[in-house]
């Protein structure tokens, strides 16, 4: 009977087998291949190798210990194994189970990887040191994140193994209690076994041996447990600040090194079996040092805060800059406005014929109608970029056309956006397909996207069926790939992984592959990355590149961030559910459109965790060097780390402790009036081409301009720089706060109150159209900044927004026109004289406001706009109210 279940069930694990190793074989072909293809099997081998060497070395160790903790129990209990040998084939692969289960829960693999790579390498030496231990930066990023991974899988490892010996003695116990009748159990007349409370209990094995020094395991656990914690001090969130504050530092410290101190000297106890005294004396003094933390606090440190704390939020603001990159490449310099009403054509030439009309989504909508050409074909998404053209650099839109249904290989056609036709519509000067260039600027070689945004997988190329290319006529163009990108699923052994992988029977069937077939899987850009090195934080934004000789090249930034940066507030990051509290623009990737060819360059070497990296996978990433020149030149400031960025500079500019933290000077991003509704959402970062103040040169910068929290007046913006040496550099200009300048929601206010906008505005929001706003953009210009906002008309139905007017702002002068070019003549004229009956008095002389006259009057402008900006919003909340409260009586 034992030899017939042993059977079965060695039948069933086998039958099992088969079906988890064929279709996992499978997937490993494939993966083997896709990484041949892009030239990384070195690195993927790496991968598996830590991914799968510590949770194995974990798994013996639990299995050996769980194990010994089993075997144990069964000499307690006074049972010989081999009497029972069933049981204890059954117990080895119970316990197993259990172990690669404890281990595979205990166990982050990363964590383990990154320490490993982090040993030696050169940020474990420089940057950063915290002020309390004086360790450095490397330490909390990879070591206690370490030692805290081991010392959780010893604990948990050391309650199992108690448990374990307390089941297998007790259960054991109770099993020849049942046969030799009734010894600590009782039968009823049904002869049924009662369990009661006490018969739980395991007599005499509190005088163990074992459970002695499992117990021993446990405290030192306990007192590591204690010793890690102290460093978690530096993680405290506390009201105005995060890291270790007065009380922690001064009080709690000492008192958990007393802590762990009372911990250790709790051994002794164990070892003459006081177990309940060890329990009291550990529990007691740590509910002690809680009492002693917050009595001290609340008596001591509540009524002197801001003057007891003063040098620990020195510290906040110390560690957040450096963070966030706030301490490097960064310059602050004030913004003096010159109260400027119109441009310098000449000083400003380049600015102005950069200025970007098309909002992203306006021009995305509108490209959609253009040129699809066909309903399968889609344009995910537009991209921002600057090319040389006649010598002059000009900013760039972008859009891939790709196939958003079938799995056809994809043609892509790439957009330049600075002219209006007399429709209201973007001229292009790369369109149709194939692709029609109307500038020699734009040059394509290998118009074709692969590998995109919207692709899907798999496709197979160089079949014996030619490919689609593009759409001609009633007709459909051909042809037949030609790149390397891909691997060759010619053999019937990678048919078979790929019918089995993909769970389709056609491959293995059909008479349409070759041997010069090949496979493309992973074609979505982002995918492919995150196969590449899912241990970064991906751009979700890949933008496209036309290289010198006509390719296409997708770039993405990749970035490494972490939640240990100790004393550093966490933030926000696009991406990340939790947010952090460190980051790094560390990595750019390039995939080449046509071949699938994906290159890593690392552009932060002194990050440490790229350093890791690195050091685990030394084939994966090139320097920056290496990175082509046509490739260079479009390099950008990332808007993920930007955002990031600012979310911290508009906290963490007040730099003065009793600033900080009475929050006395805390900005916001600035707001505008964009979409349909109207609603004031934040402005979004945005690429320009212009000249710095102070500079000389036009460049490609990606600003963003700051309020005063709960205002709407300007009071700074931030550049970052993206042009050669100066990429990564971030210029902070800080606006007067004695003079008021217009900010962007004051702008939208004063369009809104304008009776011929708003006007036009009412009239073309009537039924079966709708108004389309477009971002306000601020540009620096002479001295002060010229806000540009474009209006489109769109209809509900057919969505294909046309751009109908412009309104140019500065100063004072608002100009609302049919074009930009009437607009820009309109300002660059002189500012209407006033009226005669007010020009003169006191016999002619010009009469001249008074400073303080004309201060106060700007001051009443102000005031004025934000009222109403408020009662504005105060409307749009009522009428969403009520549309509900309408709804739901519609329902009723």
């Amino acid at each position: 009977m034992r030899q017939r279940t042993k059977a079965i069930l060695i039948t069933a694990a086998a039958v099992l087998g088969v079906f988890w190793v064929i279709p996992a074989a499978a997937n490993l072909i494939i993966d083997y291949n896709w990484w041949r293809e892009i030239g990384q099997v070195d690195t993927w081998i790496g991968m598996l190798w830590y991914s799968i060497a510590p949770v194995g070395i974990a798994t013996v160790v639990a299995a050996v210990a769980l194990w010994v903790a089993h075997a144990r129990g069964t000499h307690f209990a006074g049972v010989q194994r081999h009497d029972h040998p069933l049981y204890s084939w059954v117990m080895r692969v119970a316990l197993a189970i259990l172990a690669i289960i404890l281990a595979s829960v205990s166990v982050d693999y990363w964590t383990v990887m990154r320490y490993v790579g982090s040993r030696g390498s050169a940020g474990a030496r420089g940057g950063w040191v915290d002020p309390v231990f004086s360790r450095p930066l490397s330490f909390y990023l990879f070591g206690l994140p370490f030692y805290s991974q081991v010392l959780g899988f010893v604990f948990v490892l050391g309650i199992f193994c108690a448990l374990t010996f307390w089941a297998t003695a007790r259960g054991w116990q109770l099993v020849e209690s049942f046969q030799l009748q009734r010894q600590h159990v009782r039968f009823r007349s049904s002869d049924t076994l009662t369990l009661e409370p006490k018969t739980l209990l395991l007599p005499g094995a509190g005088r163990t041996h074992f459970l002695r020094v499992v117990s021993t395991i446990l405290l030192l656990g306990l007192a590591a447990l204690f010793w890690l914690g102290n460093y978690d001090l530096l993680y405290n969130s506390h009201p105005f600040m995060t890291g270790a504050d007065f009380v922690d530092e001064r009080i709690t410290l000492p008192l958990r090194w007393a802590l762990i101190g009372v911990t250790l000297a709790a051994i002794a106890l164990v070892w003459t079996s006081r177990y309940l005294r060890t329990v009291y004396l550990v529990g007691g003094f740590y509910l002690l040092q809680a009492i002693v933390s917050v009595a001290v606090r609340t008596v001591y440190v509540r009524p002197n805060e801001i003057s007891i704390e003063r040098p620990y939020i020195e510290r906040h603001i110390t560690a957040t800059i450096s963070a966030f990159v706030l301490d490097r490449n960064t310059t602050e310099r004030p913004f003096v406005s010159s109260g400027g009403q119109t441009t310098d054509a000449t000083q400003d030439a380049t600015l102005l014929d950069n200025i970007r009309l098309w909002d992203l989504r306006a021009y995305n909508a509108t490209i959609g109608q253009i040129q699809a050409l066909r309903p399968y074909y889609t344009f995910p998404d537009t991209d921002v970029d600057r090319y040389f053209i006649n010598g002059h650099i000009k900013q760039v839109l972008l859009s891939a056309r790709e196939i958003d249904v079938t799995q056809l290989s994809v043609e892509a056609s790439q957009s330049w956006i600075n002219k209006i036709t007399l429709d209201g519509l973007p001229v292009l000067l790369l369109e149709n397909a194939p692709p029609e260039s109307k500038s020699p600027a734009f040059q394509l070689s290998r118009p074709e996207v692969y590998y995109g945004e919207k692709t899907q997988d798999p496709v197979f190329v160089h079949t014996a069926r030619e490919e689609f290319d593009y759409p001609s006529g009633d007709q459909n163009k051909y042809s037949t790939y030609q790149g390397s990108g891909g691997f060759p699923v010619g053999s019937f052994l990678l048919k078979a992984a790929a019918t089995i992988s993909q769970a389709e029977p056609n491959i293995v069937f059909t008479s349409y592959l070759t041997g010069q077939s090949r496979m493309m899987i992973h074609r979505r850009v982002q995918d492919r990355l995150k196969e590449v090195a899912s241990f970064l934080l991906w751009d979700p934004d890949p933008y496209l590149v036309i290289t010198d000789d006509g390719r296409l090249v997708w770039m993405v930034d990749g970035y490494t961030t972490s939640l240990s940066h100790p004393y550093s507030q966490t933030l926000p990051v696009p991406g990340l559910d939790d947010g952090a509290n460190y980051i790094r623009n560390a990595v750019k990737a390039t995939v080449d459109a046509y071949t699938g060819k994906v290159s890593l360059y690392v552009f932060d070497p002194g990050d440490p965790i790229i350093q890791a990296y690195e050091n685990l996978f030394p084939k994966l990433f090139l320097p920056a060097a290496n990175m082509p020149a046509d490739l260079r030149k479009h390099v950008r400031y990332p808007e993920v780390l930007f955002g990031a960025q600012a979310q911290a500079y508009r906290t963490f500019h007040m730099r003065d402790p009793q600033v900080f933290y009475n929050k006395e000077d805390i900005w916001d991003v600035a707001r505008n009036v964009t979409g349909q509704m109207g609603q004031a959402e934040p402005v979004e970062p945005i690429y320009i081409v212009a000249t710095l103040p102070g500079e000389k040169q036009p460049e490609f910068l990606l600003v963003l301009p700051f309020t005063p929290r709960g205002k709407d007046n300007l009071i700074g913006w931030m550049a970052a720089r993206c042009d050669g040496d100066h990429l990564g550099e971030l210029i902070f200009y800080q606006l007067s706060k004695q003079h008021l300048m217009y900010g962007p929601m004051q702008i939208e206010s004063r369009i809104d109150q304008d009776q011929d906008i708003s006007k036009d505005l009412t009239l073309w929001n009537q039924q079966g159209s709708h108004v389309l706003r477009g971002n306000m953009v601020a540009l620096p210009v002479n001295g002060d900044f010229l806000y540009l906002e474009s209006i489109y008309l769109q209809a509900t139905e057919a969505r294909m927004p046309q751009l109908k007017k412009v309104v140019l702002a500065m100063g004072d002068r608002l100009i609302y026109r049919d074009t930009f070019g009437e607009a820009l003549a309109d300002l660059r004229a002189a500012p209407a004289p006033a009226s005669p009956n007010t020009a003169l008095a006191n016999g002619g002389a010009a009469a001249t406001p008074s400073p303080s006259k004309a201060a106060a009057s700007t001051q009443r402008e102000a005031a004025l706009s934000d009222r109403l900006a408020k009662l504005r919003e105060q409307a749009e909340q009522l009428v969403r109210e009520l549309d509900e409260m309408q709804k739901e009586v519609q329902k009723k």
